[in-house]
This record gives structure tokens, C-alpha cells and sequence, in this order.
């Protein structure tokens, strides 16, 4: 175990976690809802500390980001627990602890994860699969480090970072692939939380100059309503124009197996109304859509980067412009 990091000790022995935003009250010997911050004696500590439930090299457009370096590959690893518990969760194996939980028997020191990093020749460290909040200590070592051999590091999100936390890791942050999930009811029936959070972190990423991405999954009769989709169409823009948003397909999984897949119309739908509404790059995935996956020009509308799958093609862009017309396209490391 570790001593966490946003706790306040109670005289009652409970303690009062700061990490993210469900803001838990935890009693001796209880973790919170994430599973991997517990009480001992009035103290919290991170159960998750240097346990690695996974480790894999992935290419940054898996996260999904397309703006952020593409091409480059990422050293893709996360640690037990959320503080989410969503129906659909394709990772609930290790993202839903219990205290049943078999944990990794070896700890994994945060240079030998740098070192694996540097060693397989990835720009980034991606802090993916599960939430990466909920081992924000192991987290922010290795970004330190990270950052000191000029590694990028990447958050997979649900955005439900809290103000405190992401102050501290924001200056080690590069980018950020956030979910927008649903509207609050979505939230509060799917995944145990609150929309009005996500936001919040949505907004507070972009203003620290984190490169932001969003990705909405589509899920039938859940959140694939027009009026869903463009509020959230909206609220993107209203934060800015330029962030990428994904609109991706669900598959039965885990409590939702009685669901049926997203169809592709559903996916054309919402992103000709992201694109109706002024986004800049609105993006398909988890199944193939002519064009879904290309990056086109805002300006003229020529093809600049084409993706098949997690593999790029042709690409129109030199110096982080359009080779056609000479638009500034938006993002980090372009080529």
C-alpha cells in the first residue's frame, strides 16, 4: 500500500477522498467506490500502487486520438478499479474490484514502466483500459519521470478527475481522450455517477492546454436520440470547434448483452449532425464507415490523413497544414 494522495481525516475515523468527483466518505477499513482506496486507522491508502493489471504496445489511434502524434505507437497500461461502474464496460475483469480480487503478486516500479517505454520506441505512455484517476500516484510518478526522457503521457478518461487532481497532473498531461457518455440520466443509470463532473474536467483540460479528444459511445435506445446528440454537438463547441469527437459503435457486453449493436446509420446520423453543427473533426469507429476514420480539411474539404482501421494511408499534410489550401490543422505532432 501507498498513502494516498486528497484525503482529509475525520474525527470520527472515516476519512474524506478528494480524488475524483464522487468525493467519498470512507469508513475504517472500507475502500471507496473505486475499490482501491482504503481506510486504515484514519489514513487512506492506494491499494494499486505499481500493480499492473495490463500492459501492451498500441498504436495512439486506439485510444482513440487521431490528432495527437498518429502513427506513433503507446505503451498502454493500466491498474485494477474504477469509479465508474458502467454496464458496458469491455474492460470489467480489471476494472471492477471486489474484495475477492486477485492482484498482480509483483509490483512494477514506475522507471521500469519509462524504461519499457523507451525501450520499445513509444512517444507516449497511454494510462488506459481502466480509469487512470483511481492510481493517480503511480500515475504521477511515472509521468514525472515520463516527462524528464520526453515521453508524452496520455489519459483514457471518464472525466471524472476532480479540480485538486487534475491541477496536479495537468503540467505532466499531454492529452486526453475523454467520454462523453450520455446525458445525467445516462449517467446516474448506466454508470453510477453525474454529467455535470465531466464537464467541468472537459472544460478544465482544454484551458490547461491538454489536447483534448471526446468520444461518445452510441448506444440503441440509451443515448443515440437526436436531442442527446446534438446537445452534445453543442457542448463540444461551445468548449471548442477544433476538439476531435468520436462517435463510436457499441457491442453487447458485460450487463448490456441484451442490447443490439450500434447500426451504421446511427453512426452517419450523429456525425452529419456533429458536423452540421460546426465541429471541425467528427470521427466513426468500432466498425468500418466509408470515410468515417479519414481526417478531411475544414477548409476545402480534401482528404488529409486516411485510417484503415488503426492504419494510416495516404497523407495530405506538411507542416501541420493542408497541402491543398494550406489550412492549420489542429492538433499535436502533426505531420
Amino acid at each position: 500500500m501507498k498513502q494516498a494522495s486528497f484525503f482529509e481525516s475525520l474525527q470520527d475515523g472515516r476519512v474524506k477522498c478528494f480524488l475524483c468527483s464522487h468525493f467519498c466518505l470512507i469508513s475504517p477499513g472500507k475502500t471507496g467506490l473505486c475499490g482501491v482506496r482504503a481506510n486504515r486507522g484514519g489514513t487512506l491508502y492506494s491499494l494499486n500502487y505499481g500493480k499492473l493489471a495490463a500492459l501492451n504496445i498500441d498504436p495512439i489511434e486506439k485510444k482513440p486520438l487521431y490528432h495527437f502524434f498518429p502513427g506513433s505507437s503507446s505503451l498502454s497500461i493500466a491498474s485494477k478499479g474504477c469509479n465508474f461502474r458502467c454496464k458496458h464496460c469491455q474492460n470489467y475483469s480489471i476494472s471492477q474490484v471486489d474484495k475477492d480480487s486477485d492482484w498482480p503478486s509483483s509490483i512494477y516500479p514506475p522507471e521500469k514502466v519509462v524504461e519499457e517505454a523507451l525501450n520499445r520506441g513509444c512517444k507516449s505512455i497511454s494510462y488506459t483500459y481502466t480509469e487512470p484517476t483511481v492510481y493517480f500516484e503511480y500515475v504521477m510518478d511515472i509521468a514525472r519521470k515520463a516527462k524528464a526522457k520526453g515521453i508524452k503521457n496520455v489519459f483514457v478518461s471518464n472525466g471524472y478527475t476532480s479540480e485538486k487532481a487534475t491541477a496536479e497532473i495537468t503540467p505532466f498531461l499531454d492529452a486526453n481522450n475523454i467520454d462523453l457518455k450520455g446525458n445525467d440520466n445516462f449517467y446516474k443509470s448506466v454508470c453510477g455517477a453525474r454529467l455535470q463532473p465531466v464537464l467541468d474536467t472537459i472544460k478544465r483540460m482544454k484551458e490547461s492546454g491538454v489536447w483534448v479528444e471526446i468520444t461518445t459511445l452510441l448506444i440503441p435506445s440509451l443515448n443515440d436520440d437526436d436531442e442527446f446528440i446534438c446537445w452534445a454537438a453543442e457542448f463540444i463547441k461551445s468548449v471548442d470547434a477544433s476538439i476531435p469527437w468520436h462517435i463510436t459503435a457499441f457491442h453487447p457486453t458485460y450487463k448490456l448483452i441484451d442490447k443490439q449493436p450500434t447500426p451504421v446509420s446511427a453512426l452517419n446520423r450523429a456525425r452529419d449532425i456533429g458536423i452540421r453543427s460546426g465541429l471541425k473533426y467528427v470521427y466513426t469507429g468500432n466498425v468500418i464507415v466509408d470515410g468515417g476514420a479519414h481526417t478531411y480539411c475544414p477548409a476545402c474539404h480534401k482528404l488529409l490523413i486516411e485510417r484503415f482501421g488503426f492504419r494510416l494511408g495516404n497523407i495530405h499534410i506538411k507542416e501541420g497544414k493542408c497541402l491543398y489550401c494550406g489550412f492549420k490543422i489542429d492538433g499535436l505532432g502533426l505531420p
